[in-house]
């Protein structure tokens, strides 16, 4: 895992972001405010590779430039890794942070379903995983009702909802078909925005 800003306060309780950031948007903020009453500091994760989607759009380095500008006020890291599941990111934290350190990995409702039912190639990982760390699933388009095995580890996020559905997919749709978009991302980033995703 790289660093590109390392939070200097001592860390017993992280928040992992990963995301694609294709650009950052409000919802993504949202997200890891919410996250501060569990966490100590939020680390928004830019993987290399996805499990599930193609990179494409703005460079990684354009996704952590964004991500640095983007405005965020909490105690927060930015980072980049090889690594594209949750379960590989949680070990690099492991190796940078205090043993004791509790992780919990922030998404969304469609992520979460996503990483209780994805073909890891054996079983019991998913028990693996939330026995190492612990979800704070935000509501998109609906709250996620965790399966009754689980409900110690996954936890509900309390956000506005006024930005629940908001997605990059849909900021770079709006950007192709002429569309407003401004409104959907951070104000330090909207020029930025404007100059990777027109080019692009």
């Amino acid at each position: 895992m790289r660093y590109y800003r390392k939070c200097s306060k001592p860390t017993r309780k992280l928040g992992v972001l990963p995301g694609s950031f294709n650009p950052p948007t409000l919802a993504h903020l949202e997200l890891a405010y919410a996250a501060g009453t569990y966490v100590d500091e939020v680390l928004c994760v830019v993987p290399a590779v996805f499990p599930h989607k193609d990179y494409s759009g703005a460079t990684m380095e354009q996704r952590v430039e964004m991500l640095e500008s983007a405005g965020l006020t909490i105690p927060h890291s930015i980072a980049t890794t090889d690594q594209g599941l949750f379960i590989d990111i949680a070990r690099e934290c492991r190796e940078v942070y205090e043993t004791g350190t509790r992780l919990y990995f922030l998404c969304g409702r469609d992520a979460a379903e996503r990483i209780l039912n994805w073909d890891y190639g054996q079983p019991g990982i998913v028990e693996q995983m939330l026995g190492d760390f612990e979800l704070l699933v935000a509501p998109r388009g609906g709250r996620f009702e965790p399966p009754v095995g689980f409900r110690d580890r996954i936890h509900a996020l309390d956000i506005s909802g006024e930005h629940d559905l908001v997605s990059s997919s849909e900021v770079r749709d709006r950007i192709a078909r002429g569309e407003p978009w401004e409104h959907l991302v951070p104000e330090g980033i909207v020029g930025r925005v404007r100059e990777i995703y027109r080019k692009a």
